[in-house]
C-alpha cells in the first residue's frame, strides 16, 4: 500500500505566495473543477484531507499538507468552472499562476483530469503552459472505474500519445479513488520526485 502520503496532515491555508512555508520540496495536484481531485488526495493519504465537495470550484486557497522533513502535498485551486463568476474566480486563478511560476520548492505536477473528458482545452493550456519550467508533469486519469477496462486502456493510450506533443517530462496512468487502483503505481512516480530533489531548502 501507498506509505508516501499516509503520515499527510493539514498544515496551512495560504492565499499568497509570501505565506507559504520554508519548503525541500512539494508536489501540486491541479486540475480542473470536478475531476475527482480532492477524492485522488484523500485516497492517496488514506484519511480525509481535501474536503470533497459537490459544488464544484470551492477551493480558493493553496492549501498545504506536511508530509515531515518539510515535505508537503499542496493542493491547488481547480480550474475552469464556468458557473463561478470572474471576478471571484479571477484572485485564485492569479494564485495559481503565480505559484507555477515562482515556486522554487515545487518538484512537480499532479495535473488530475476525467477519464472520460481528458485534455480539454484549459488542460492542454495548462500543460503548454507549464513546460517551460521544465518541471515533471504525471496526469492522474481519475474516474476510471466509470469506464470499462478497454476503454480505459483506449483512453490511456490517446492521451500518451497527444501529451507527447505538448510537453517533454509527462507519464499517464488510470486512477480510481472508489476502486482505489493506481496508487502504488502514483507514489513510485510521486516519491521518484522528492528523491531527485535538491538539498536546499527553498
Amino acid at each position: 500500500m501507498p506509505q508516501l502520503f499516509r503520515s499527510a496532515i493539514f498544515f496551512r491555508s495560504v492565499a499568497a505566495l509570501d505565506q507559504a512555508p520554508v519548503s525541500a520540496g512539494e508536489i501540486a495536484f491541479v486540475g480542473r473543477s470536478n475531476t475527482g481531485k480532492s477524492s485522488a488526495i484523500n485516497v492517496l493519504a488514506e484519511r480525509k484531507l481535501a474536503q470533497v465537495s459537490k459544488t464544484p470550484g470551492r477551493t480558493r486557497l493553496i492549501n498545504y499538507y506536511a508530509l515531515g522533513a518539510e515535505r508537503f502535498l499542496v493542493d491547488l485551486p481547480g480550474y475552469g468552472y464556468a458557473r463561478v463568476p470572474a471576478e471571484t474566480r479571477a484572485p485564485w486563478e492569479k494564485l495559481l499562476g503565480a505559484y507555477l511560476r515562482e515556486r522554487r520548492a515545487l518538484r512537480g505536477l499532479a495535473l488530475v483530469m476525467d477519464v472520460r473528458h481528458p485534455l480539454t482545452e484549459l488542460d492542454r493550456r495548462m500543460l503548454e503552459w507549464f513546460r517551460p519550467t521544465g518541471k515533471p508533469v504525471h496526469i492522474l486519469l481519475t474516474k476510471a472505474d466509470k469506464l470499462s477496462r478497454e476503454a480505459g486502456r483506449t483512453a490511456l493510450k490517446r492521451v500518451v500519445r497527444e501529451v507527447a506533443a505538448l510537453a517533454a517530462d509527462v507519464s499517464v496512468q488510470l486512477f480510481s479513488s472508489l476502486k482505489k487502483t493506481g496508487l502504488e503505481e502514483a507514489e513510485s512516480v510521486f516519491g521518484a520526485w522528492f528523491d531527485r530533489e535538491p538539498t536546499e531548502v527553498l
